[in-house]
């Protein structure tokens, strides 16, 4: 039997949106575009204020985005399966000025963290609430009608002003402190419009067309599917098609349906894929898409391969961060002639690989990773501890990850950061997860590291030390810390050990932890 294809699923038309099917049109996506920044000035949005967006993947997220074009506000994607701590401190750090909120997910919320924002409630659309089982969750929590971003539309007049130069994504990213820190950008007239960039990295970028489909279910508050999916947007001509929760086999059946040419998909989702039976995989017509691309997560070789072997040769691969973007790009044919890399700069930039002085390495020898890659504009961080300072060197910047060139410049990337899990996509660090567990009343010491994961690329491993006469077990662990981190960062596996391998300063010995993991791994 053939996954879900439903006939009453409306068909492309040029620049459409669609959520799981259901169509917006683009006359009437800009129409709302236009009335939600009336809604966003009303309440108090000026030109460089933030907004913070807590949504899971719908339309509505677009249309906010867009709409702070007009404002010249900049949006802050909020990871909406973190704590009301974790969303408390982004908030107030950012200094969001407004907040927009799922139905499903404003029970999430602490009223400090409600203190001094304009709070706008978007309804769960049916097809968000039947992928995550929601209809009782939503039956409990009715909308004030103050704060329905729906009835609130009715009312409004769409703003007469012109877009504003966009100030784009203010992300937030886990620092070596464990607190996220924003990613700040200031706004000069040096800089691009954001939106031009985008509609640029459409054509050099994707390749896009008029007419092409691009597909998006990975999590909209992940800085590259976010980017790329703007890209379509400024794009114009492009169709956007929104899923609110990956499915593998609705992945294949949504190709075939809606003859998807882009798409945007990491290796935990290519895993999943691969696992599904041949018979179910052979049932479907996949020879529409002709580009994806995958970025900020490491692609074991052998996902990357069994992934050409059934597509074709149409996979890329974009090495990236939040802080200066899409950095590199390589093509299946070159990934296949270059296994391991993950490509050339992209157009404009250019890379050094420096040692501790800051001196150029040779071809093949590793070091810091330095790009030179303008387009999004210089940064700062906030609330970061200490200075900035080491991140840049002569017009080059750094996130601190290790690899070399070889002698045609293609990037390998052999360390990330020196401690940092990536896990399904998302960024991790020891530090946070540290910081909470040590005040677990049984344990002595810990020590957070990442190990090989087939499925989600790493995982997140505590290695604790016990007080005396004490014992404490994985289930232990988790329940300790549920309450006060997002599940993606709750350790999966659990060592206990005598005493943790420490310098004489105090410093504990990751390496010696992680070695017994990655020895035999082959990337």
């Amino acid at each position: 039997m053939r996954y879900r294809s439903d006939p009453n699923r409306q068909k492309s038309i040029l620049g459409n949106l669609y959520l799981s099917g259901r169509k917006l049109d683009r006359t009437s996506f800009e129409l709302r575009v236009r009335k939600l920044a009336s809604i966003l000035q009303a309440g108090g949005v000026k030109p460089g204020d933030p907004v913070a967006l807590l949504l899971r993947n719908d339309i509505s997220y677009f249309e906010l985005i867009e709409a702070c074009r007009y404002l010249q506000a900049s949006f802050v994607p909020l990871n909406w399966h973190g704590t009301s701590t974790e969303t408390e401190h982004i908030l107030t750090d950012s200094g969001a000025t407004a907040l927009v909120v799922h139905q499903d997910l404003v029970a999430n919320l602490s009223q400090t963290s409600l203190k001094d924002v304009l709070l706008l409630v978007v309804p769960t659309a049916p097809e968000i609430s039947e992928s995550y089982g929601l209809e009782t969750v939503l039956a409990a929590q009715p909308i004030a009608d103050k704060h329905n971003i729906e009835l609130l539309l009715q009312d409004a007049q769409p703003i007469t002003t012109a877009t504003q130069k966009f100030h784009g994504m203010f992300s937030y990213t886990s620092g070596s402190t464990g607190r996220p820190k924003g990613i700040k950008r200031a706004m000069d007239d040096s800089r691009p419009d954001l939106h031009l960039v985008y509609t640029g990295l459409a054509k050099t970028l994707l390749g896009l067309n008029a007419g092409d489909r691009f597909y998006v279910t990975a999590p909209l508050y992940h800085s590259a599917p976010n980017a790329l999916s703007l890209c379509c947007i400024a794009a114009q001509d492009v169709e956007i098609y929104i899923e609110s929760k990956f499915n593998a086999e609705q992945f294949l059946a949504d190709i075939e349906q809606y003859k998807i040419t882009h798409t945007y998909i990491v290796p935990t989702m290519m895993v999943r894929l691969l696992k599904l039976p041949e018979k179910v995989r052979n049932q479907y017509d996949v020879s529409s898409l002709r580009f994806a691309i995958s970025s900020g997560s490491p692609w074991p070789s052998e996902i990357k391969h069994a992934m050409i072997n059934w597509f074709g040769p149409i996979f890329y691969e974009s090495y990236g961060a939040s802080e200066i973007g899409f950095m590199t790009l390589i093509s299946s044919a070159e990934a296949l002639k270059k296994p391991g890399s993950v490509g050339k700069v992209l157009p404009g930039g250019a890379i050094k690989i420096l040692n501790d002085d800051k001196q150029s390495l040779p071809a093949g020898e590793s070091g810091l990773i330095y790009i030179n890659l303008p387009m999004f504009g210089a940064f700062t961080y906030t609330n970061a501890q200490g200075g900035t300072e080491d991140l840049h060197h002569q017009g080059y910047t750094t996130v601190g990850d290790i690899g070399y060139l070889d002698s045609e410049d293609y990037l390998f990337i052999n360390d990330r950061k020196k401690d940092m899990i990536i896990s399904g996509g998302a960024n991790i660090f020891p530090a946070e997860i540290e910081a909470e567990l040590i005040h677990m009343p049984e344990v002595l010491d810990c020590a957070i590291f990442g190990a090989p994961h087939t499925e989600f690329g790493e995982m997140v491993v505590a290695a604790v030390q016990c007080q005396p006469e004490q014992s404490v077990d994985l289930q232990q662990v988790k329940a300790f810390l549920e309450t006060k981190l997002a599940r993606f960062k709750l350790p999966k596996k659990l060592d206990i050990h005598s005493a943790l391998p420490r310098e004489d300063s105090g410093k504990i010995f990751k390496q010696r932890l992680r070695a017994p993991y990655w020895e035999n791994h082959k990337p």
